[in-house]
């Protein structure tokens, strides 16, 4: 009997560890966006077999998917590599947002005093990103006015970073507490790009977003923003 017990506190204590390294995985995906498993066991510091158990035991729980990676430009020999990404499921195990409840309310508020009402909704909801964006920013003017915007945006737990892109670069939100609503009512992902272009100073351009089933939401942010924002920043020398 004792020799059974120990062998289930082992077992459980197994069990919470794997738990534990799921997490992790799936919180690595969350931060960096669509991943292979080469990509992940080398962030997480795991063995490729172990890599393997745990993004198939993700799978089998609905809370990753995978798909082809997309590679731009000529594509060399070999099998084309599969990256995995999260589900709306696998993103619920991370913010609870009540959507049902949301889109309920929103559906009422449209009914009642029409779309307009949904979109101002919307505005005034991105107001305390602005709001941060706008605090950062006079704290110090100097810095990257995406890179501010990618920090404000990440306070509101959208997981945002910034890649290098041709002719600009790209913010990418790897989360969206909002996703179930914004798929039903796009006002949600208008008023953000809207947002985005007028903290910019700059036409941005919305190449993807989880609401419609894209692993990331990816905005172009072109060259010509970053330089004026920038400029507008640094005071003129001289007396």
């Amino acid at each position: 009997m004792k020799k059974v017990t120990n062998s289930v506190v082992v077992e459980a204590a197994g069990s919470d560890d794997d738990a534990s390294t799921r997490q992790r995985v799936a919180q690595s995906i969350l931060e960096h966006g669509p991943s292979t498993a080469a990509e992940l066991a080398e962030r997480l510091g795991l063995t490729p077999a172990a890599i393997r158990r745990h993004l198939s035991a993700l799978t089998e729980r609905q809370e990753i998917t995978s798909r082809e990676k997309r590679v731009y430009g000529q594509r060399g020999r070999g099998r084309p590599s599969k990256v995995f990404l999260l589900t709306d499921q696998g993103r619920a195990t991370f913010y609870q947002a009540y959507d049902d409840l949301a889109i309920q309310a929103l559906r009422a508020l449209s009914a009642t005093a029409g779309p307009s009402a949904v979109t101002k909704l919307a505005e005034e909801r991105f107001g305390q990103v602005e709001h941060r964006y706008q605090a950062l920013r006079e704290t110090d003017p100097e810095r990257s006015p995406v890179e501010v915007l990618a920090e404000a945006l990440s306070a509101d737990g959208y997981v945002a970073s910034i890649k290098p892109a041709r002719l600009g670069e790209q913010l990418c939100q790897h989360h969206c507490p909002v996703a179930h609503v914004a798929a039903e009512f796009p006002q949600l992902c208008e008023a953000e790009t809207q947002l985005f272009s007028r903290l910019l100073g700059s036409h941005v351009q919305r190449l993807a977003t989880i609401a419609h089933g894209d692993g990331v939401c990816t905005t172009h942010i072109p060259s010509a923003a970053v330089v004026h924002r920038s400029r507008l920043a640094t005071p003129p020398s001289g007396g």
